[in-house]
């Protein structure tokens, strides 16, 4: 009973962690950029509705539209005014950018939030479901509920509307895109602000569900990078597959061999990068 509940509670966090490669393996896999402010993005959104339920008592469930909406008009700002003047650069130049800009969002995080770990934590926060024995979190119930909602809604997005075909034909072959008169900077910040809610939505859900302060969330990028290299860049169900497994890794990791667990993870993402290097899910080119 005891190894079902670590799978059940791996495969409930692989859910969150899958939230988290979504958006990284989206505006790289369009953008060409390696987003290192993508957990700082997190962060943001850890805090934002952290405030919100600590000073006005908003349910972390629902003030997590307002966290997303917020990040992607930040996101959207940034890539349009910053980001996108370096965008014909090479990758190095936009690396070491985001790379800045989350070092300068993390550290006036540490400035005015302080380095104390906090949680959001409603009414029912420590109840669980009982089912067979096995103890599921409520929190962690509606943060599956949320990660796959948001996920089923971006494939549609992606699939179904033109700004999402949009995004696609950007991300297959940008000159074609532009002779058919699709405008390439608004794509790309759309897309990247696209990228920065899915992060906010990660870190509401993260906030529910763990403690955190602004230093804890840098393991987040090496997270979403192996997510997306182990699912296949580009590929939605990819990063949920990835998600899933890292979140099992993690839950075995941190119960049977803690000192370990990042051992097991740099292994996975070798094996695949030499045997698979599109990754589980993914598709060349």
């Amino acid at each position: 009973m005891d190894l079902l509940q670590h799978v059940i509670n791996g495969l409930l966090q692989g859910c969150i962690l899958a939230l988290v490669g979504l958006g990284f393996s989206l505006v790289w896999g369009i953008l060409n950029i390696i987003n290192l402010a993508h957990a700082a993005f997190i962060m943001l959104g850890a805090y934002l509705t952290y405030f919100l339920w600590a000073k006005v008592g908003l349910d972390p469930f629902i003030s997590l539209p307002l966290a997303m909406l917020a990040l992607f008009v930040a996101g959207f700002l940034l890539q349009k005014y910053i980001i996108n003047l370096v965008m014909r650069a090479s990758v190095l130049t936009t690396f070491l950018l985001t790379y800045g800009i989350e070092a300068l969002l993390v550290n006036l995080a540490l400035r005015f939030f302080s380095a104390d770990t906090r949680q959001s934590r409603p009414f029912y926060a420590n109840a669980s479901l009982t089912v067979g024995g096995l103890h599921l979190p409520y929190t962690q119930l509606g943060a599956v509920a949320v990660a796959l909602a948001v996920t089923v809604l971006l494939a549609l997005l992606l699939d179904r509307t033109n700004t999402g075909r949009s995004i696609r034909a950007v991300g297959q072959d940008q000159v074609a895109a532009r002779l058919m008169g699709i405008d390439l900077g608004h794509t790309y910040a759309f897309t990247f602000g696209l990228g920065a809610a899915l992060a906010a939505a990660a870190g509401a859900l993260l906030s529910a569900t763990s403690g955190f302060s602004p230093a804890s969330f840098g393991v987040f990028n090496v997270l979403a990078f192996s997510i997306v290299v182990l699912g296949g860049l580009g590929s939605i169900p990819g990063a949920l597959l990835g998600g899933l497994i890292f979140g099992l890794v993690y839950e075995f990791g941190g119960t049977y061999a803690l000192s370990q667990r990042d051992v097991v993870i740099f292994a996975i993402l070798i094996l695949v990068l030499v045997m698979r290097p599109t990754g589980l899910l993914g598709k060349e080119g």
